[in-house]
């Protein structure tokens, strides 16, 4: 039976873990050892978010791998690095599960993102309030939930200042953009994130979200010329 989806359709977060091999900085006290383990986790999550098409399966899987995420950032207290990951999966759990659970996992998430930004808030480089921003502007507002899109316009803005040509911070921002209907701006914003370079070393996030860019634009475009 097909799950009843909570209105994160949009919500795959998937938060720019800069490859070490792709030349990128790495954080603070790198640890090879974290950052292979969070590697191997957005990998799951990618193949998970891209390629898994039945819902119910994605909600299995996305359930899993949060306990190996949070199973990491137990063993790593104190670095922003694996709470960004567990929230980035419970998140996108939220965005397949049913609707009695999808509140609280979206809320869980939120807690996830700012504990991480308590500890680094530029972590990931700008992962964490791009996250937030996403989060607060697709969760409903009150009463129901906690969206708010003066925050997430905060946040989002906020990431996109730590990530100026990143794919992810563009795309959020230009989503939240066309929610607004300000569809000049949006197309301005989400033009530029396709400019980004080409990620080897994530093949299947970066095709991913260009792809979601790309239908993206093609809706802006059509309210532009309508």
């Amino acid at each position: 039976m097909s799950r009843r989806r909570f209105p994160l359709v949009a919500a795959c977060l998937a938060i720019c873990l800069a490859p070490v091999a792709a030349g990128a900085a790495q954080p603070a006290q790198a640890d090879p050892a974290l950052t292979a383990a969070i590697g191997q986790i957005e990998h799951q999550w990618a193949r998970i978010t891209y390629e898994v098409k039945d819902g119910d399966a994605q909600y299995a899987q996305y359930k899993s791998l949060a306990a190996q995420a949070s199973a990491l950032a137990a063993r790593y207290p104190g670095r922003a690095e694996p709470l960004v990951w567990e929230g980035v999966v419970v998140s996108t759990e939220a965005g397949v599960a049913g609707s009695f659970s999808a509140l609280g996992l979206a809320k869980e998430a939120r807690d996830l993102f700012l504990q991480a930004g308590r500890i680094d808030i530029r972590a990931l480089h700008g992962a964490i309030p791009t996250s937030l921003g996403s989060l607060y502007y697709l969760v409903p507002g009150f009463p129901l939930g906690f969206g708010d899109n003066d925050k997430a316009e905060q946040y989002l803005q906020q990431g996109l200042a730590m990530d100026p040509n990143g794919l992810d911070a563009n795309y959020f921002y230009g989503d939240f953009l066309y929610r607004q209907e300000d569809y000049a701006q949006a197309r301005s914003v989400l033009s530029h994130a396709l400019q980004a370079p080409v990620n080897p070393d994530r093949p299947v996030w970066d095709a991913g979200r260009r792809r979601q860019i790309r239908d993206l634009l093609a809706k802006v475009n059509g309210k532009l010329a309508s």
